[in-house]
């Protein structure tokens, strides 16, 4: 995304790339246990200053996607923190990233609390703020903590910043699931 190249390279790129694929859906879909991933989740304490992993193949987070954004995720104190340099890849208008791609990294980072507090759930809104363009190519800071906790609702905020600079902010809340619904479903 960074190059600029000839068709030629790209032709021959896609030609292996197509051939590569074809080998890979021979081997068949790939199964995620549930009740492995459930349980890696909710139910493995992390300590301070340790990788939070949702699952491998993750699109944000996932060290196994190769088009995801790769993002890191750690434990401080009850905070979700992550530091990434998004790519041109990631782009929506020069030198910015895309929107989607800002949200998609709030989800992610806040989501991850629902690991650190054993909680089960989904995103059921997701609010966010952009205070300036969110630059690609620079070193970017996430941090995401838990507001407060009502019934089944855990509400949370979060801060993107470039350096010193605020450049975004996010407020979500998720909602807490059953676990062993959740188990019994993809059953």
């Amino acid at each position: 995304m960074a190059h600029e190249v000839d068709d030629e390279l790209l032709l021959r790129g896609a030609e292996q790339i197509d051939g590569l694929a074809t080998e890979a859906e021979r081997a068949g879909r790939r199964h995620r246990d549930i009740g492995e991933v459930t349980r890696r989740m909710f139910e493995e304490d992390i300590p301070d200053r340790a990788p939070v992993v949702h699952f491998e193949e993750c699109f944000v987070s996932g060290p196994w996607n190769p088009l995801g954004i790769g993002i890191e995720v750690v434990r401080d104190g009850e905070a979700a923190v992550a530091q990434i340099v998004l790519g041109t890849a990631f782009e929506g208008g020069p030198g910015m990233a895309h929107g989607g791609i800002v949200a998609a990294l709030f989800d992610d980072v806040l989501g991850y609390l629902l690991t650190l507090h054993g909680i089960p759930g989904f995103t059921g809104e997701l609010t966010v703020r952009s205070l300036r363009p969110t630059p690609v190519e620079t070193p970017l800071t996430l941090r995401g903590w838990v507001v407060q906790r009502s019934g089944r609702r855990l509400h949370t905020a979060a801060q993107l910043h470039a350096g010193d600079e605020l450049v975004a902010s996010a407020t979500a809340v998720f909602v807490e699931l059953d676990a062993a619904r959740l188990l019994a479903a993809r059953a």
